[in-house]
């Protein structure tokens, strides 16, 4: 890792990750205002996030009603791709409070779960160093412990196999392309047996990623209740469905 994510990694969000902005020339990942990396208004903007059902269209099979906390786009767009791409540890907390409203919402009336997160490649692990989802899901969890909600996090799935790169793909080839893609680590078949589920992810585009991984669970008779992201691409608009 390098130098200042370190340093900035280990301060931490608060007064001394602005004080070590400050010092190393940074500035806000959202807008580009010079000091923290993360300011006062667009924290301000994570906070005011209205959750809402992210229904791709068109739908994969077997996909269990999805919930975004926000339009992928401008400053949400930004964050997720600083912190997945470029180590911003600290944004973990305030994305996984995001995350954490869409989880709620997801809930309904439930007020214990267990989040389910989409897994990455080891490969892709390696290669950027730390696992955002991971990091992001455990955020979440936090948030919803101190709302008096009972969740706990279950890595239960795994890659059978690696599908292509999806870029480009449309949703029919994105569906063919992950069938099969996960599977369900054995271990965990017992403690998820009529347990409310939500399988977490930071961003939904076409829906065939999470449709696979509920599947996987599905399959081993583990029902989904719903799924929940920190974003959902443009095209996919909030809605009351």
């Amino acid at each position: 890792m390098p130098l200042v994510e370190r340093v900035r990694s280990a301060q931490g969000g608060g007064v001394w990750g602005a004080a070590v902005d400050l010092l190393l020339g940074g500035g806000c990942v959202g807008c580009g205002r010079p000091g923290v990396t993360l300011c006062d208004g667009c924290r301000g903007l994570l906070c005011r996030l209205t959750p809402f059902r992210a229904w791709p269209d068109p739908r994969p099979p077997g996909l269990p009603p999805p919930t975004a906390a926000s339009p992928y786009g401008d400053q949400v767009r930004r964050l997720v791709i600083a912190h997945k791409e470029h180590a911003r540890y600290p944004l973990a907390r305030p994305l996984g409070a995001a995350l954490a409203t869409a989880v709620l919402a997801a809930l309904g009336e439930h007020r214990t779960a267990w989040l389910v997160p989409v897994p990455s490649a080891r490969s892709t692990v390696r290669k950027r160093g730390h696992d955002p989802l991971g990091r992001i899901t455990r955020a979440a969890a936090r948030s919803l412990r101190r709302q008096g909600i009972d969740v706990r996090i279950a890595p239960a799935l795994r890659l059978v196999r690696r599908p292509d790169d999806q870029a480009g793909l449309s949703a029919e080839r994105r569906t063919a392309n992950l069938a099969g893609a996960f599977g369900l680590r054995s271990r965990w078949a017992e403690p998820l047996t009529h347990q409310p589920i939500v399988v977490v992810d930071d961003v939904i585009t076409t829906g065939a990623t999470l449709a696979e991984a509920c599947r996987a669970l599905e399959s081993q008779g583990i029902p989904v209740l719903g799924c929940a992201v920190l974003a959902a691409t443009p095209r996919r608009l909030p809605s009351g469905s």
